[in-house]
């Protein structure tokens, strides 16, 4: 991993357990240097992304480089969580991945309408869990260019050690 200096961020939203405990572990897996984060419905994702109520604290609660986002969530679904995302200025940048059980058409193309940057089905086995985590990686980490807001600070700030050279 020519270039990287620090650990990216990854914030996964999905209410399954089981999906994020395989996440987890495909994460861990594929021994990149990864630090992920696990909300469990839309609302606890708004509240990481504002540092609000238990994510108050920052260092908790860092600005992800990537968020993977389920829409069957509780509270507030993926679909609502994206829309607010993809309208405020502040998070816009940050990547978002749906990450989730639906192949419906309808939920591909309103994803993608509301500034999805990719659409995946969960894949059903470990390994190819494993092998999707470590695609992801390589391409918004290491082939993509990401703008500051993408990889800064709330203010577009560059962090001090760069995911990139």
């Amino acid at each position: 991993m020519q270039g990287r200096q620090k650990t990216v961020t990854i914030l996964m939203a999905d209410d399954d357990e089981d999906d994020s405990m395989l996440v987890s572990e495909a994460l861990a897996e594929s021994q990149l240097p990864i630090e992920a984060y696990i909300v469990r419905n839309g609302e606890e994702l708004m509240d990481f992304l504002y540092n609000r109520g238990r994510y108050v604290d920052k260092s908790s609660a860092p600005r992800p480089d990537l968020i993977l986002l389920d829409l069957n969530m509780p509270k507030k679904d993926g679909i609502e969580a994206l829309r607010d995302i993809k309208n405020d200025p502040k998070l816009r940048r940050i990547p978002v991945v749906v990450l989730t059980t639906s192949g419906a058409q309808e939920d591909i193309d309103n994803a993608y309408d509301l500034g999805a940057n990719s659409f995946i089905i969960k894949p059903v086995t470990f390994d190819s869990f494993v092998d999707v985590m470590k695609t992801l990686e390589k391409y918004w980490f290491e082939i993509v260019k990401l703008p500051l807001e993408g990889v800064g600070d709330e203010n577009g700030q560059q962090p001090n050690q760069s995911s990139f050279d």
